[in-house]
């Protein structure tokens, strides 16, 4: 999965030459191979590079608070969603509902490479929630349909359905 995250990254950036990536391990860590230095491993490693190369700074965070926060959620996206066991994914739903109530990104209110990863790590999971667990995780559901939107994110993924009653009180579809 994350080897086509990566792709669809590069793809989003507007960066022309695909890269040459590789997996290690049983968790499938992806591994760049840099012509210009040593393999990058990880996928955090990997899309800040990319991030760099693409000439997009902002993606990682304006100031040092932004920056800290990007890295934050770029850190639990890796050990607390993709290690997450099918019995936790209501906490880190709810972790992330409370967090995201007065947000519209995860760092504030600039769109960041933490709401590109996040989005795609949580697709699985938002994409098996019934209609009643979606309005259960509002300010979740919000953010995931806000972002699956956000032009040259959703690329490799089908979009999830996401009726607009509660979720978008006062505006009619």
């Amino acid at each position: 999965m994350a080897l086509r995250e990566l792709s669809s990254l590069e793809k989003s950036l507007g960066l022309k030459k695909s890269n040459k990536y590789s997996t290690q391990g049983d968790g499938k860590v992806p591994v760049l191979q840099n012509s210009k230095g040593p393999a990058l491993v990880g996928l955090v490693t990997i899309a800040g590079h990319l991030v760099r190369e693409a000439k997009s700074p902002e993606l990682l965070g304006r100031t040092a608070e932004q920056r800290a926060v990007v890295q934050q959620w770029l850190e639990y996206r890796v050990t607390r969603v993709d290690k997450c066991p099918k019995e936790e994914v209501k906490v880190v739903l709810k972790e992330l509902n409370e967090y995201l109530q007065d947000k519209v990104y995860l760092a504030g209110n600039n769109f960041t490479l933490a709401d590109t990863l996040m989005y795609y790590g949580l697709h699985g999971i938002v994409m098996e929630l019934a209609i009643q667990e979606k309005e259960q995780y509002l300010n979740v559901t919000r953010w995931f349909d806000h972002i699956q939107h956000y032009p040259g994110v959703r690329h490799h993924l089908p979009p999830v359905v996401v009726l607009r009653n509660r979720v978008y009180p006062g505006i009619h579809h």
